[in-house]
């Protein structure tokens, strides 16, 4: 759930956080999505601060959020935190550290540390014919052992999983990890992930203890496996994101701010196309590259097995910052692209309502759609039914309930969820609440009317941090006051 309205978070501008530094004394580069300056944390200074020269910058701070991170000791908080810590240098007491990660992250540190001991490099099974096998399945049959010891894959037996590491950048100890199975549907594969911590804690970089320092060249992935065989086949730089085409969580920017060219290939669909060019605008565009998907163009691993040039596609990708006038021929690329992509170009489908598809086509960014009918006629129960439906195929969803409280709202969306009444089956409860956890939707806490521009930058804020592509307002009268209903508005 977003900050409640009775205390929105505090916005600060770029002007604000560079004046601010600039009272304090605190040498700052300007990075491409954040402001680089030397840690608070990494010794206890006795509030003087040092000259620019001598010390690294590794502390960062978000140019749109004001939060920071120090990439040495893994401190972070909000601008607000950033204040508090330098007027406690001021005062001579050394700021606190990052402290001891909460009880929950603790165990799933525990768990994944027995989990990663129990798993074998895949060169360890016990004869090839296992080894070539589980790579088959996987569809990593062209990936060598020696790619996958560098990146520290296993494979866990009991689970039929590869296991990819989560390190911390800071002192290589195990952060948790991410599990991949497959599933068969029919004719198609389905590959499952569950990460250890759960998936909205979980933000590890996979491959990123080994990139170097001198490196300035990256290619961002969508997917573990991609990462891989992007870097046997280039030998370039590679990172996969948590959560695919899904989001890209602000807190994981600092890491990205060395390099002065990103490669954005996340997947082969036009949801990684468009999800490219959301992260492109948190990441600087001037310095993104995206690789347009098609079918010479699929993503890195499909690409491998093909037996195309990866480098020759790499090569290809298309600058991400188009100027403020453009002729055809720039464009020629893009209406090509939806073309090929009819169906993609549509949206994506309601998987329970397939008369709606007939209607709408499907869930397109940029378009609204009013639902309207008299009280009581189930707009909301629809509504929530068909925004979890999207929300389920990974659309990130916020909800702004202005009528229903949040909690009867999601107990709605819960039962819909899991298809039964759980009040007659309450041991199932925390069963389907973790799953429901799991999916990316999230609550804005205003009821009844409000002040249309706290709740415009509510939405700002959640685009930013959750990359929202989702809104629902229910509804209109509530959020406005039943004054305010003139044409205008």
């Amino acid at each position: 759930v977003l900050p409640s309205p009775e205390g929105p978070v505090p916005s600060v501008s770029i002007t604000e956080i560079r004046q601010y530094l600039r009272a304090q004394g605190i040498p700052f580069h300007d990075g491409y999505s954040c402001l680089h300056t030397p840690s608070l944390f990494t010794s206890g200074r006795e509030g003087q601060p040092l000259p620019a020269a001598s010390t690294p910058y590794t502390l960062f701070i978000d140019k749109t959020t004001g939060s920071f991170l120090c990439t040495a000791t893994l401190a972070e908080g909000t601008w607000q935190d950033f204040q508090a810590n330098v007027e406690l240098q001021h005062r001579g007491i050394p700021p606190a550290s990052s402290e001891e990660p909460e009880e929950d992250m603790q165990q799933a540190r525990e768990d994944a540390r027995c989990i990663w001991d129990r798993a074998l490099p895949l060169s360890e099974l016990l004869d090839e014919d296992e080894t070539k096998k589980t790579k088959a399945m996987f569809g990593i049959s062209l990936v060598t052992d020696a790619t996958l010891k560098r990146f520290g894959v296993r494979y866990l037996r009991t689970a039929k999983s590869l296991v990819f590491p989560w390190f911390s950048p800071r002192d290589a100890t195990l952060k948790g990890l991410k599990l991949v199975r497959v599933e068969k549907k029919g004719e198609a594969i389905a590959y499952v992930e569950e990460t250890l911590p759960r998936f909205d804690s979980y933000r590890n970089l996979f491959g990123l203890p080994l990139i170097g320092r001198r490196d300035t060249e990256l290619v961002l992935t969508g997917w573990e496996l991609d990462a891989l065989a992007l870097h046997q086949a280039t030998g370039v730089a590679s990172l996969a994101l948590p959560r695919g085409a899904t989001c890209l969580p602000p807190a994981l920017l600092p890491y990205l701010e060395q390099f002065k060219r990103i490669t954005l290939w996340l997947g082969e669909d036009l949801r990684s196309w468009e999800a490219a060019k959301l992260f492109a605008r948190k990441l600087s565009l001037k310095r993104c590259s995206l690789v347009r998907p098609g079918d010479l163009q699929p993503r890195p691993l499909e690409a491998l097995n093909q037996g195309l040039n990866l480098v020759k596609i790499l090569r290809a990708a298309l600058p991400a910052s188009h100027k403020s006038i453009v002729s055809f021929r720039q464009l020629r690329e893009e209406v090509f692209g939806e073309l090929v992509n009819t169906e993609q170009v549509a949206g994506i489908k309601w998987a329970r309502f397939p008369e709606l598809n007939k209607l709408l086509k499907g869930h397109r960014k940029g378009e609204l759609t009013i639902f309207t009918g008299p009280t009581g006629s189930g707009k909301t129960t629809f509504i929530s039914e068909y925004a979890l439906d999207l929300c389920m195929q990974g659309v990130c969803t916020l909800w702004g309930s202005f009528e229903i409280n949040n909690v009867r709202l999601a107990k709605i969306m819960l039962t819909q969820f899991a298809g039964r009444r759980l009040e007659d089956q309450l041991e199932l409860y925390d069963e389907w609440a973790d799953r429901f956890e799991d999916l990316p939707l999230y609550f804005m806490t205003f009821h009844g009317q409000q002040n249309i521009k706290t709740v415009i930058d509510t939405m700002h804020h959640a685009v930013y941090m959750y990359d929202i592509t989702h809104v629902v307002v229910d509804n209109l009268q509530f959020m406005m006051g039943h004054e305010h209903l003139s044409v205008d508005r």
